[in-house]
């Protein structure tokens, strides 16, 4: 008789710190909210959830996003009790 094994997924919620600024933060009404995501999760699937609020459709799909105060792409991975930035984009000089 031969078994085979099966490796199971865990998914775990985690729990972020989001920062909106400027017309994202007027869009959705508030400039601060704590954002929890089954993990694994990138920064894209918060986006994602962001979006899916009412006035999120104003944030794009691929914001300027700082993750812990640097500068991160969308898909990088999030950890519990990280804190994201969406910003809007920057002009002036």
């Amino acid at each position: 008789m031969y078994l085979s094994s099966m490796t199971a997924t865990v998914s775990s919620t985690l729990t972020i710190q989001v920062l909106l600024f400027g017309s994202y933060a007027e869009a959705l009404g508030r400039d601060t909210l704590e954002l929890r995501l089954p993990g694994p999760a990138t920064i894209r699937d918060a986006v994602a959830r962001l979006r899916s609020l009412p006035g999120g459709d104003r944030i794009p799909d691929r914001p300027l996003c700082a993750l812990n105060l640097s500068q991160a792409p969308v898909d990088s991975l999030l950890s519990a009790d990280d804190e994201l930035a969406i910003l809007p984009p920057l002009a002036g000089g």
